[in-house]
């Protein structure tokens, strides 16, 4: 049985002034029209799904801007779809779930980036990492690095996330650079609201056709020998013209605390849960105000060396707090902070697991290590003390219940997801 999107397209019509309720994926759909999108495009799985799903629906509304809307039989050909940023303004935007569906598009991706690109190309992955996944526990971050392409991680805040997505296609254009925008379950349900902006109708569309057709450019190409230039132009160019973006438009949130020799660097996409694991220690409000100054990373690839720098300088230890393995985050700041030297202790994955989905309990006990550590306020000592504490009780807890169990609750099968095209 099909379901019925009726009620989500009719919030993609919303203009100027009006609000939007719903959320976070239905957020970025909207967001993506706002921006100007000449084509969408992608695979779906969760917890992506909706966006491709509603605008499918939707195609007489979409055929009313010029939108391109194709469901496409792979995220290889989603990711190839993206090709025609290459040569023309125009600015595209695909989905599928990751790391398995970035990993097919792997080759087509390296064909994007290689060449970069002229209209904004945004990749909206859903980063299917942690307890809820139902794939291989991976990081999309690694083909940021490898590929040259910005990567996006923004506070799951549904104004911080239109306002990503709209950035997104500016830095893309900006830097040449495909920008990957990764958004975790939780980012994905969760629910706000927004002043909505009209829809902007591409300027090269299906109903409005270019007169002349772009001529053939053999640099851009991707095969030997125009793929050397490229490599050069990634580190020469594209790289520092994103870095210049990102501190120009504040892309980043510098947040202030007035224990101000401490810090912590966080994914944006974290920011939630840090908050709430802060507020265990006593160190944050209700209303995301820190004790401690946050460096929240809405771009997390490229980063900003001297950003970076400027945070950590004069502190007596700085956390970073950063989801998933290798700490690639934590290896580049630290190598950053060496450069110019700067000698303040760096602390990541030493106090926080390796592997694993940062949930509340995780970061706390972590951010409790970091209090004990650095924090002399008696008030963080207490705080601390209290969260170690909350935290052995959680595990007694869990234990005692399953004490009560006759024998070990039956493993869950693998099985696809409901609506899966593979079912």
């Amino acid at each position: 049985m099909e379901v019925s999107f009726s009620q989500e397209i009719e919030s993609l019509r919303l203009g100027q002034g009006q609000t939007f309720h719903g959320e976070g994926i239905l957020a970025i759909t909207k967001a993506l029209l706002q921006s100007g999108v000449a084509y969408v495009g992608g695979y779906q799985g969760a917890p992506v799904s909706h966006l491709l799903d509603v605008m499918v629906q939707a195609e007489p509304y979409m055929n009313e801007l010029g939108v391109h809307v194709e469901a496409c039989s792979n995220e290889a050909s989603a990711a190839a779809m993206l090709g025609a940023s290459i040569h023309y303004p125009l600015r595209g935007a695909v989905t599928w779930k990751s790391i398995v569906g970035t990993n097919v598009a792997a080759d087509a991706l390296s064909n994007l980036s290689s060449p970069g690109v002229k209209g904004g190309a945004l990749i909206v992955v859903g980063e299917d990492y942690g307890e809820g996944a139902s794939v291989i526990q991976e990081r999309t971050h690694a083909y940021a690095l490898k590929s040259g392409m910005c990567l996006l991680d923004p506070r799951p805040d549904l104004p911080v996330m239109v306002h990503l997505v709209e950035q997104g296609f500016r830095l893309s254009e900006a830097s040449n650079m495909p920008c990957i925008l990764e958004l975790r379950i939780r980012a994905c349900h969760v629910r706000g609201s927004f002043e909505t902006k009209d829809n902007v109708a591409p300027p090269i569309s299906t109903r409005t056709l270019m007169a002349q057709p772009a001529g053939f450019d053999y640099m851009k190409l991707a095969h030997p020998p125009v793929t050397f230039r490229h490599e050069k132009l990634k580190g020469e160019e594209r790289i520092p013209a994103a870095r210049r973006y990102i501190t120009d438009n504040g892309l980043n949130e510098l947040m202030p605390g007035h224990l101000e020799d401490t810090g912590i660097i966080v994914q944006g996409g974290l920011y939630n849960a840090l908050i709430r694991a802060l507020q265990q220690l006593g160190l944050a409000n209700a209303f995301g105000e820190s004790d401690i100054p946050l460096l929240v990373l809405n771009v997390t690839w490229p980063l900003v060396p001297e950003q970076v720098a400027d945070f950590c300088r004069d502190k007596r230890g700085v956390l970073v707090v950063e989801e998933g393995q290798p700490e690639y985050i934590e290896q580049e700041i630290a190598t950053h902070l060496r450069r110019q030297g700067i000698a303040t202790p760096l602390h990541g994955k030493d106090m926080l697991m390796m592997a694993g989905e940062y949930s509340v309990e995780v970061l706390a006990g972590g951010l409790a290590s970091f209090a004990t550590r650095y924090l002399s306020d008696s008030a963080a000592q207490k705080g601390a003390t209290a969260t170690l504490a909350w935290l052995a009780e959680n595990r007694e807890r869990r234990e005692a219940a399953t004490r009560q169990l006759p024998a070990p609750l039956p493993a869950r099968p693998p099985s696809f997801c409901v609506g899966c095209p593979e079912r």
